[in-house]
């Protein structure tokens, strides 16, 4: 069973419509209690980092977070959230990855939001990408990216500026595209991510 982090999100729909068609099994996550029903977690996310964060602490969710050993996937600003601070607002993360989030605008001369399907390069073998080529699209909707780091990147993507598309510590993931909205090779993702 995966648990999904619900602390108000806007892709929860989109999400568990492609677990749905994954025929994997979910639950939601409203306290830190429930963390202990299910065996990989995810933490979705769309809209303000910081205020996310916000939602996170008030539910105690934050604290619980960083302690888990099971697999965590964080997507997009769910990403975000595992890192050390994000430009927006201004805010302090739950520090799990030693990375800032960044915004694009004042870096890259691009339209800004980065908006569309883009490839990704696989920086490091990892079992998340098992059977999906380099190179292959994956859908973006951000504003706001993870600097590049290479001990910490699984796979990056260039837009303006390289950042990274994935990161892997130990039993924490992250993906700032959207698997859920990727087609089959997002759902290739969730369904890797499910055997961890």
């Amino acid at each position: 069973m995966i648990g999904i982090v619900n602390y108000g999100a806007g892709n929860i729909f989109s999400l568990t419509a492609a677990l749905v068609r994954c025929n994997l099994p979910y639950g939601m996550i409203n306290e830190p209690a429930d963390f202990d029903k299910y065996e990989r977690i995810i933490i979705p996310g769309v809209g303000h980092a910081g205020a996310a964060m916000q939602k996170l602490r008030d539910s105690g969710l934050a604290e619980a977070i960083p302690s888990l050993t099971k697999p965590v996937l964080g997507i997009c600003v769910g990403m975000q959230l595992l890192t050390s601070f994000s430009e927006e607002g201004g805010a302090a993360m739950l520090g799990i990855f030693p990375m800032r989030t960044l915004h694009f605008q004042q870096r890259i001369s691009e339209k800004v939001p980065h908006m569309g399907w883009n490839t990704t390069q696989i920086r490091h073998d990892n079992r998340l990408f098992d059977g999906i080529a380099d190179n292959t699209y994956f859908y973006f909707v951000h504003s706001f990216f993870i600097e590049f780091q290479e001990e910490f990147t699984a796979s990056s993507t260039t837009y303006g500026v390289e950042y990274a598309a994935s990161i892997h510590k130990k039993n924490f993931y992250g993906v700032q595209f959207h698997p859920e909205k990727s087609g089959p090779a997002g759902e290739q993702l969730l369904l890797n991510f499910a055997t961890l």
